[in-house]
């Protein structure tokens, strides 16, 4: 059998859905995830006060839901302390596998998610997870959840016709925000204290998906410090910072299409990490004029990195 795909698998409308009950009506035997209702169970509207789920884009939940919760009180309280992560945008899919969980779609048999979301999910949302002290919970052990060949619910963020997965965007702990240009001394403290600074240009991508992907503009990539890196790797490793910290980019962008910033960061093994962000603006002037001085600037002795 073939798992319940689609590329949207949340769109009511889809051939996922279409695909999913036809496949229901042929299944023989519901299989270990694929369990039968239990006659209490019953469907209700998911409220517009659940967060998590609301306008998920199907209208109808089971009640108990996958995880036990018996009311639609305490389905709404446990579900709002996912929001802090979702926030994050740890995962493309991270919504939809709490929502099947939290919020299981009305068919005739409940339908898990499958092990390999779980585990996609949570390669990218433990680690966000654990900044903050918390570990990955016991009732989302991936392991409980079936293998993609039962029927389940799959990830969306893999492009079918292709053999490879994209790079999935990860929330890193840092909370990376535009800073205020303070003062010009200010700035070259901070130029001095990174391993790198660099001018450059951001793009937005799209704006259809959860997350948004940006581009570096190749042609605009100023190059201030470049501490341990080549000159020529910088705009490589630069990009793969857009490509996989969807919650620093984010945070810098504040829902423009493009703009010029400083960033300066730190150069962690195979990854840089951006600490701070300045936008490239005529009424900051104390960021222009930090950056004209930078030329001549001469930073304390540090690591023997060359600026």
């Amino acid at each position: 059998m073939v798992r319940s795909l689609g590329r949207h698998p949340w769109s009511l409308g889809g051939p996922w859905l279409l695909g999913l009950l036809a496949r229901l009506l042929l299944w023989g035997s519901p299989g270990a995830r694929g369990s039968y209702l239990r006659r209490s169970s019953s469907c209700m509207p998911i409220p517009q006060s659940m967060a998590l789920c609301y306008d998920i884009g199907y209208s109808d939940m089971r009640i108990p839901n996958l995880l036990e919760h018996e009311t639609m009180t305490e389905v709404i309280q446990q579900s709002s302390s996912w929001l802090p992560l979702l926030a994050r945008e740890c995962h493309p899919d991270a919504r939809i596998f709490l929502c099947s969980l939290f919020a299981p779609i009305c068919l005739d048999r409940l339908i898990f998610p499958c092990r390999s979301l779980c585990e996609a999910v949570k390669r990218s949302c433990a680690p966000v997870m654990a900044c903050y002290g918390y570990p990955w919970p016991e009732i989302l052990n991936c392991n409980k959840f079936p293998a993609d060949h039962e029927l389940c619910i799959a990830a969306v963020s893999m492009d079918e016709n292709s053999s490879s997965r994209r790079t999935v965007p990860r929330a890193s702990c840092q909370d990376c925000e535009l800073e205020e240009a303070s003062t010009a001394r200010e700035i070259l403290e901070s130029l001095c204290a990174n391993d790198f600074a660099v001018k450059i240009r951001i793009l937005r991508r799209n704006t259809t998906t959860t997350i948004s992907d940006f581009d570096l503009d190749p042609s605009k990539v100023e190059v201030l410090k470049h501490g341990p890196l080549l000159r020529t790797e910088i705009p490589a490793r630069l990009q793969q910072w857009l490509d996989i910290d969807a919650t620093c980019a984010h945070n810098i962008m504040r829902g423009t299409q493009a703009g010029v910033f400083v960033v300066s960061g730190d150069v962690q093994s195979d990854k840089v990490v951006v600490n701070k962000a300045y936008a490239w603006q005529k009424r900051n002037r104390n960021l222009h004029q930090a950056v004209r001085r930078w030329k001549h600037h001469r930073c304390p002795e540090q690591a023997g990195w060359k600026v």
